[in-house]
């Protein structure tokens, strides 16, 4: 298999199960949107997600986003959450709307209650914070989400090392067809168990220098991974 670096967006397609990456730009945005038959998910919330769903999908379908699935607190993976939320109730959605988060992100715990107190009397919808802290699987419409632990970095505020912070993939399966999004993260083995034998794989290549693989992967490294699937993407590349 080549190892698939494509222009942005990126789609891909398995009967009714679809997923297509508006973005994964290093410091810059993600943007992801996932669906099948009775599910439309959001993952990795980047700036420009409202846009990009507005010209794409149009009103109907950001309306029946039922989950928000966020990796990690980088601003470039949740950039757009406080637009998205904003317009949901804009638009007057109704139905509730989960956001399920690494637990100690910190970053959307601080985006959801200064959002509450902002719009808390015009609110039209629910939003319910769903902290993980564990990989335990659970459903969400017509789709099985596994989320696993995977190893993201940053660097110290001394600049002289580097710290862990919340970070997960997720795996979401629907019909025997399956797709697994590792976020951002350096190598490990839950993510190497995890895209084995997937249908689809969306693995980040952000490593440009050997000094960065604590934080992220190299090409090599995760085309590595990428071939255990039987499809992968590369994302989050460095232009």
């Amino acid at each position: 298999m080549k190892s698939n670096i494509y222009k942005y967006p990126i789609v891909w397609q398995k009967d009714d199960f679809f997923i297509k990456i508006y973005s994964s730009i290093p410091n810059i945005a993600t943007g992801i949107l996932i669906t099948s038959n009775n599910a439309t998910f959001v993952v990795d919330p980047g700036d420009g997600i409202l846009r990009d769903l507005s010209k794409d999908v149009g009103a109907n379908t950001i309306l029946n986003i039922s989950d928000i699935f966020i990796s990690h607190g980088h601003h470039d993976h949740i950039g757009g959450v406080w637009s998205l939320l904003t317009y949901l109730s804009v638009m007057h959605k109704k139905n509730e709307i989960n956001i399920y988060y690494p637990k100690g992100c910190i970053e959307i715990e601080s985006i959801y209650k200064a959002f509450i107190k902002v719009y808390k009397r015009d609110l039209t919808y629910k939003i319910n914070l769903r902290e993980i802290n564990s990989e335990k699987q659970f459903k969400r419409k017509s789709i099985l989400i596994k989320p696993f632990k995977v190893n993201h970095r940053e660097i110290s505020h001394d600049n002289k090392s580097t710290v862990k912070i919340p970070s997960i993939g997720f795996k979401f399966i629907y019909n025997k067809k399956s797709i697994c999004y590792g976020g951002d993260t350096a190598y490990c083995e839950s993510l190497v168990k995890h895209c084995a034998n997937s249908d689809l794989a969306i693995i980040e290549a952000g490593a440009d220098t050997e000094n960065k693989l604590d934080l992220h992967m190299s090409i090599e490294q995760a085309s590595q991974i990428g071939k255990t699937a039987k499809e992968y993407f590369l994302v989050h590349v460095p232009e």
